[in-house]
């Protein structure tokens, strides 16, 4: 029999050659640490379909937030739960609502050593779990959502946030945010901006730790899944608008997605590995079905692969020590 005269194995002898040739990496300061403020707590509120992750105390979060710094994590992404909803979200754009007070406390306490984002949305503040306001009839009214999304970025950024996340999946979200951003002259602060967000069923253990009001569902403005083409479309659109980065979410039902917007655009990319990625995993090592920390890294590692720049996990600080030791 004939032998190979090529061996690719060469290369994958050693723990020391196959990181020599790795095509892909993972660092610290590419993970960002989504993180849950719940207004009013005195504890950590666990999030039962999340196992590892609550719903801090302001004290508890600023604690969060210096840990994840000294594990070199690149960024914190803010979500708040408060005690009060109505039907305009007017949580969202009350300088003493939890989110701005929480991006205050992040600001002061590490906002010179890391970068402070929030979500601009507003599903978190109704009283009917949609990410805008409603016309009478009960449909999200996308122009009248545009006043509200410009009114919380200037909250946001009077708080001190340096990336505002536009999440709503609104058409013009990004520009609407821009202008009135500049015009009150923060011209400083970044739009994150969530470009592919899937109508998914992946977002459910997340809809719990946000204590979601949402009846029926949002697939009239957030993307149907089996669409990437219309994905570049809304990615031209951000650019065009004045998007600094774009978001692809979820993540690794759509590292098709995340390619395609990666090749298309010319300012960085993240994704969101989404709570419902996050839970099937803790659940299924949490039964001995497989290794955990392993399946952590290699989740992370396919993202990077896909071309994403920046990943969102819920993993971020533990995968930031994970990856100290490899």
């Amino acid at each position: 029999m004939g032998f190979p005269e090529i061996r690719p194995r060469r290369l994958r002898t050693t723990p020391a050659m196959r990181r020599l040739v790795a095509e892909t990496d993972v660092d610290p300061r590419s993970l960002i640490l989504p993180l849950f403020v719940r207004e009013g707590a005195v504890e950590p509120m666990p999030i039962p379909s999340m196992p590892g992750v609550v719903q801090h105390t302001l004290d508890t979060l600023r604690k969060t937030a210096v840990e994840a710094v000294e594990a070199g994590v690149g960024g914190l992404m803010l979500f708040a739960v408060p005690e009060r909803k109505d039907a305009i979200g007017s949580g969202a754009t009350d300088p003493s609502g939890i989110l701005n007070v929480a991006i205050r406390e992040l600001a002061a306490e590490v906002g010179g050593a890391t970068v402070v984002m929030a979500d601009l949305c507003l599903d978190e503040f109704t009283d009917h779990g949609h990410c805008g306001v409603l016309t009478p009839d009960g449909q999200v009214d996308n122009d009248a959502t545009l006043e509200r999304y410009a009114e919380m970025a200037l909250a946001q950024a009077a708080a001190g946030v340096h990336l505002v996340g536009p999440s709503g999946m609104m058409d013009g979200q990004v520009g609407a945010i821009r202008s009135a951003l500049d015009d009150a002259g923060h011209t400083d602060v970044g739009v994150l901006a969530y470009t592919a967000k899937y109508a998914s069923a992946f977002f459910g253990p997340f809809r719990d730790a946000v204590e979601s009001s949402l009846q029926g569902d949002r697939k009239t403005y957030q993307q149907d899944p089996a669409n990437a083409v219309e994905a570049l479309r809304e990615a031209a659109l951000d650019v065009a608008e004045g998007a600094d980065m774009l978001i692809v979410k979820p993540a690794l039902g759509y590292l098709d997605v995340v390619r395609r917007v990666k090749d298309a655009v010319q300012v960085p990319v993240a994704a969101y590995n989404v709570s419902g990625e996050y839970s099937m995993v803790e659940a299924a090592a949490a039964q001995g079905w497989i290794e955990r920390e392993r399946a952590i890294l290699e989740i992370l590692t396919s993202i990077r692969r896909a071309g994403a720049d920046v990943v969102l996990t819920y993993w971020a600080v533990e995968a930031a020590r994970l990856l100290r030791r490899v």
